[in-house]
């Protein structure tokens, strides 16, 4: 038998909401949830894809996460849109908010959408992409629970605080990048864990502070920032902006309010939206030419872009119409699908 199970694309995205609504979720919640869910394991974006289900039913059945508050907009400046998520996952809020935005960024160049209490658990592409499909250069950004080590430290202050960009390109997908500044996505360390299978060094400390090749010493212990200092220092910018900055928890307050549930963090999320044609102004077709050139430079020596093998992977798996994931997930989330198993309690 194959380690892996095969779902059409459709039939994963259906999966997926199915899952979240035998366990709670709203369908309207549920539907949000799973189109992130859905884009990133299309993606091959795994850490982020299906496994995640596992997370937002646990989180959940710890009585943190509300399956079904309806976000609150709050139209607060020319260049300022709120979406309060009421202490629901952060997808529906993003969502509604985001036109919003978007408007507001063609009208004032820049404009900014704060999303508080939240629990965060998804990657930030789908977001950026979303908005520069729509002509816009975005950016977004968001703390976690105190997982992270700053450079020079031990324990866990900052969270994976990840940084995402997207600028949008005349022909074909959108430029974008999104990295956890810690150095690996906690994600990506639980894979390792769930495979057997070490991590690279550099990615974590085990409790004593000393480094280790041991996933579950590191989820034990501290992760640590990619690039030393520049990597630390970057995260506690996401820190500031992304926490005091909108009147939302750092990773510290947001570790301190899980008390211990292990649930998906609870914080905020700072969206920023630029119009190109407004700063270009009538020079926009020539700037954005050097925007191009840019890139091609990058491409023209052998280099790749950002998210270029994600694309890839969309292009096979939307031709293939299908995805794979390890076969033991499928089974647990299939289990997950009975009623009386998500009547209990993790």
């Amino acid at each position: 038998m194959s380690d892996t199970h095969i779902l059409a694309l459709d039939e994963a995205f259906d999966f997926a909401v199915r899952v979240l609504e035998t366990n709670g979720f709203a369908p309207d919640h549920a539907r949000a949830i799973s189109r992130t869910i859905w884009a990133c394991q299309r993606d091959e974006c795994h850490s982020h894809g299906l496994y995640r289900l596992l997370v937002c039913v646990h989180t959940l059945k710890s009585g943190k996460v509300s399956p079904d508050a309806r976000p609150v907009i709050t139209d607060v400046a020319p260049g300022l849109v709120r979406a309060d998520a009421r202490g629901a996952y952060s997808l529906l809020a993003y969502e509604t908010g985001r036109e919003v935005l978007i408007e507001k960024a063609r009208k004032t160049g820049l404009a900014a959408l704060a999303i508080n209490h939240c629990y965060h658990f998804s990657a930030l592409w789908p977001e950026v992409e979303a908005i520069a499909n729509e002509g816009l250069v975005a950016m977004a950004m968001t703390p976690s629970h105190a997982w992270v080590a700053p450079h020079g430290g031990t324990k866990g202050v900052f969270g994976t605080n990840p940084l995402a960009f997207a600028w949008p390109r005349p022909n074909g997908n959108p430029f974008v990048f999104d990295f956890a500044t810690s150095a690996a996505a906690r994600g990506e360390i639980e894979l390792h864990r769930r495979a057997g299978k070490p991590i690279p060094e550099g990615w974590g400390l085990n409790r004593d502070g000393l480094p280790t090749t041991d996933p579950t010493e590191a989820m034990n212990g501290a992760m640590l920032t990619f690039g030393g200092h520049k990597g630390s220092a970057l995260s506690a910018m996401i820190e500031l902006m992304a926490g005091p900055m909108i009147g939302d928890l750092l990773s510290l307050e947001s570790m301190a309010y899980d008390k211990g549930a292990g649930a998906t963090p609870y914080h905020g999320e700072l969206i920023l939206a630029f119009d190109p044609k407004i700063f270009m102004g009538a020079e926009h077709a020539v700037h954005s030419s050097r925007a191009e050139a840019l890139f091609d430079a990058i491409l023209g020596q052998g280099a790749r872009l950002p998210s270029q093998r994600r694309y890839e992977a969309r292009a096979r798996n939307t031709a293939s119409n299908a995805i794979s994931i390890p076969r033991q997930l499928h089974e647990q989330l299939t289990a997950m699908l009975d009623p009386e198993t998500a009547s209990r309690p993790f």
